[in-house]
């Protein structure tokens, strides 16, 4: 289980600036070390390399890495509003902490430094002439660097930030947090099936928010030393207020272990796909609310969103065995699972209530339901069923052609006969 300062320092190397800056820096270093790699160079070569020709040419080169820096910042720019406006601003992030486009930027805004810290170093003669020759070498090195930087980012900016594309990262960003939880189901704890005991002393997070992680090695640490136990009631995900505790604990506890054990809570403003796999179904949910609305129009959308939210279901369904063969890191510790009702409430109830006017979309969620109810996890059955007909009820009122409700009735009683 990912500590809490592991957790935030792999939230830190997400950000832009972060690996930008590290390239960036590797430009620099890069042209400040020719001058310390100088005296080691043959003064023949700098003849036969035409070394003078350096300073043209990192003129030019700084120049336009400055004009392709600022074009694909504002490119990105634009793709961040275009996922926020047409697909669903909980996406932006998945953007924002794209590893291409920042190695791109990092590429170009390096270039750039490389060529003014070799211009400056030039004018004020620190290299000599065995230093201009290591100089070009490493230029023409970073001149085919970026030829292929930038043919890629080309072919790239064709996708980024695309409806299609943008749903594609929702769905493996997805599917890694469900791999994640699937791996260690209570969060390396005790499974958690009923109630915290009656007489458990409720703890409260420090502050407002949605728990975005749960350091549940340090719970564990904080227990062992005083032989409580602790059952998490509020998994990442959960809006944490002054009337909900996020851990209730049992035994001989007392203030300082109840603020120990609140500070394993990381909570936030926002929600994050690394703990919490209902919330990249909620994310597809809204895809699809949006693209039902009557400014978009655009089942054919939503249609996609629920083939996908199928295959993640089915993916979670089939690796059900799992929880049972969890290893228990912390014994301590009781977490609850995350119950099938959950994922299907996140990702159909909103689809079934937006599409339900339109009979392309009622038939879609019965496939869906019929197709999850014959998976192999027996769990998906009943959460199947209670959706199918909530669903079947919002189309018998919305559908205005019998033949249209007669044809999502046929689905859902293939469903009732399974």
């Amino acid at each position: 289980m990912m500590s809490r300062w592991r957790w935030l320092l792999t939230l830190f190397a997400r950000k832009t600036w972060v690996r930008v800056s590290l390239i960036a820096l590797l430009g620099v270093v890069t042209a400040a070390a020719a001058i310390l790699f100088a005296p080691y160079v043959p003064d023949s070569w700098t003849i036969k390399i035409g070394a003078q020709a350096i300073d043209g040419i990192l003129n030019v080169l700084a120049s336009s890495m400055l004009a392709v820096t600022v074009f694909s910042v504002s490119t990105m720019v634009a793709a961040y509003g275009a996922a926020t406006s047409n697909v669903t601003p909980r996406a932006t992030r998945l953007l924002m902490e794209d590893q291409t486009s920042q190695n791109v930027l990092g590429t170009f805004i390096g270039s750039f430094l490389f060529s003014l810290v070799g211009i400056i170093a030039l004018s004020t003669g620190l290299y000599g002439s065995q230093g201009r020759a290591i100089l070009l070498v490493v230029t023409v090195v970073l001149i085919a660097l970026i030829a292929v930087t930038i043919l890629r980012w080309i072919d790239y900016l064709a996708r980024f930030g695309r409806l299609g594309e943008t749903i594609d990262r929702v769905e493996k960003a997805t599917w890694q947090a469900m791999r994640t939880r699937l791996d260690q189901p209570f969060l390396g704890g005790r499974p958690m099936t009923g109630a915290a005991p009656a007489d458990a002393s409720p703890v409260y997070a420090s502050t407002i928010g949605y728990v975005q992680h749960i350091d549940v090695g340090a719970i564990e640490d904080c227990l062992r030393k005083v032989g409580c136990t602790v059952c998490i009631t509020a998994l990442p995900g959960v809006f944490a207020d002054p009337s909900r505790p996020v851990a209730m604990i049992s035994g001989p506890g007392d203030d300082s272990l109840s603020k120990a054990i609140a500070r394993a809570f990381s909570v936030g403003a926002n929600r994050t796909f690394d703990q919490d796999p209902r919330f990249g179904l909620c994310v597809l949910a809204e895809i699809a609310s949006r693209a039902l609305s009557p400014a978009v129009n655009d089942p054919g959308t939503a249609i996609d969103v629920i083939g996908r939210a199928v295959r993640l279901l089915a993916q979670w369904g089939s690796d059900d065995a799992a929880q049972q063969e969890a290893e228990l890191m912390y014994p301590h510790v009781w977490v609850p699972a995350i119950r099938p009702d959950d994922l299907f409430d996140d990702i159909f109830s909103p689809i079934a209530r937006d599409g339900a006017a339109m009979v392309e979309i009622d038939l879609r969620l019965q496939k869906a339901f019929l197709a999850l109810a014959t998976a192999d996890s027996a769990a998906f059955k009943g959460a199947a069923r209670r959706h199918s007909a909530v669903s079947l009820q919002r189309a018998d009122l919305e559908l205005k052609l019998e033949d249209e409700r007669r044809a999502v009735r046929a689905l859902a009683s293939r469903l009732g006969e399974n």
